[in-house]
């Protein structure tokens, strides 16, 4: 089940951007693993915003804000296609809700975290990538 965490500024997003862009994320990420567009999975794609406090985000060079998307994801959920796709919708989803334009792009990066297989649990087990990938085959019903 994937997660997406972005990392920004305070402020640097527009007022609409801020209120979209975690489901926004979300659903670039759902599509990019291939996952049904269901309720259970949409429920399981954990979308973060973390804002930091003003002067806490700076380069050697400039004060202009940048923008941290990390995503994790079961080892062998994307290919290196899928990512390739992912890196460039989450950035251009990071560039709508700052108000930015592709110029702008080297300020978002998207860090791809892939968690290895058995180390992935919820509700008090583990879970395999086989096992997910069973479930999403299901369109996320389970035989219970």
């Amino acid at each position: 089940m994937p997660m997406i965490r972005l990392t920004v500024p305070t402020g640097s997003l527009t007022e609409e951007g801020r209120t979209t862009i975690q489901r926004d994320l979300a659903a670039v990420l759902l599509r990019w693993e291939g996952a049904p567009d269901t309720a259970f999975f949409r429920a399981q794609a954990w979308s973060y915003l973390t804002e930091l406090p003003e002067g806490a985000q700076t380069t050697a060079e400039d004060d202009a804000p940048r923008f941290l998307v990390e995503v994790t994801v079961p080892q062998g959920a994307l290919s290196e296609r899928r990512k390739a796709g992912l890196v460039q919708d989450a950035t251009k989803t990071v560039l709508t809700a700052a108000g930015l334009a592709q110029d702008d792009a080297l300020r978002v990066w998207v860090l791809v975290h892939e968690q290895p297989d058995g180390t992935w649990g919820a509700g008090g087990s583990v879970f395999w990538y086989a096992d997910l990938a069973a479930l999403a085959q299901k369109g996320g019903k389970t035989d219970a």
